[in-house]
């Protein structure tokens, strides 16, 4: 059967009757599905009144395949989506997974109620994080073989993880690499150690795009991705990302965290073509350097 089918009405009808007459194989209760379901247009009218009233010459077009209206998704926007990946862009404020407080608005949970409109046994597998108050490109696996391939292999794959960050004060050193083992305390909060494999080494690159008389704008390149990575080695440098009082900022001019996640780039698992998905720099950042 066809995904859709149309008629022209000959006759003057009731709608219901006259689907049961179109289609005799099917019960009553089938025919009342696909009205309580938005598949019955008439005119180019959605219809689901039963007794509807059918004039001549009218088009009546029946859509087989169910339609499900998709609920509006909040603080995301797909960016990419085929049958292994979904790439978002996340907003400042939005948990990525959940957490023992945030149990339903997650970007994790959203996108899960998105794939399983189609096929309730759809699901969507974390591949990485960005931090509730980080905005930004991030990507999610449809199947544990594809989360388990980009994991293990995430250092060949992802050829480009960039952020844009504003961190408080000017920096002097226009640009360089950190190069830190992180680990995380009792209080689970990462920090740095200088002793060789002492934690996982994380590997960061900075280059000052702009600065003022309080404050830096830079791009941030990836080596390693590692839980907090440029918070933590931003404030090693003693220029911690604004916004972030846990890492020891006391600035907080933006009302959120100083970092996005600008460009990921990567190697796709299953056809081995580059993607490259980019995200615009909030107008927040760059506002504070158009003095």
């Amino acid at each position: 059967m066809s995904k859709q089918t149309r008629f022209t009405i000959t006759e003057s009808n009731e709608l219901m009757k006259w689907l049961q007459a179109q289609f005799p194989e099917k019960g009553r209760n089938a025919i009342k599905a696909l009205l309580s379901h938005r598949q019955v247009s008439v005119g180019g009218q959605v219809i689901t009144q039963f007794n509807h009233p059918l004039q001549q010459g009218q088009e009546v077009v029946v859509e087989w395949s169910r339609i499900v209206e998709e609920e509006p998704v909040i603080g995301l926007t797909i960016l990419y989506e085929d049958a292994e990946l979904i790439v978002i862009e996340k907003q400042a404020g939005l948990l990525s997974v959940a957490t023992d407080d945030e149990k339903e608005l997650t970007a994790y949970r959203q996108l899960t109620e998105h794939v399983r409109r189609k096929d309730a046994k759809n699901r969507i597998f974390v591949v990485h994080r960005l931090d509730r108050d980080t905005s930004g490109v991030m990507m999610f696996a449809k199947s544990e073989p594809i989360q388990q391939k980009l994991q293990t292999e995430w250092r060949e794959t992802v050829s480009e993880r960039v952020y844009i960050a504003i961190v408080e004060g000017k920096i002097r050193k226009s640009e360089g690499t950190i190069t830190s083992w992180l680990k995380e305390s009792k209080t689970l909060k990462m920090y740095s150690s200088r002793t060789p494999n002492d934690g996982q080494e994380a590997i960061t690159h900075y280059k000052t795009l702009k600065t003022s008389a309080n404050c830096s704008l830079l791009e941030i390149r990836l080596e390693t991705g590692r839980k907090n990575q440029i918070r933590v080695h931003m404030q090693d440098i003693g220029h911690p990302i604004m916004g972030d009082k846990k890492y020891g900022a006391v600035r907080n001019t933006l009302g959120r965290l100083g970092l996005h996640a600008s460009i990921l780039a990567f190697i796709h698992p299953v056809t081995g073509k580059q993607m490259h998905f980019e995200s615009k720099t909030p107008e927040k950042f760059t506002r504070l350097f158009q003095n």
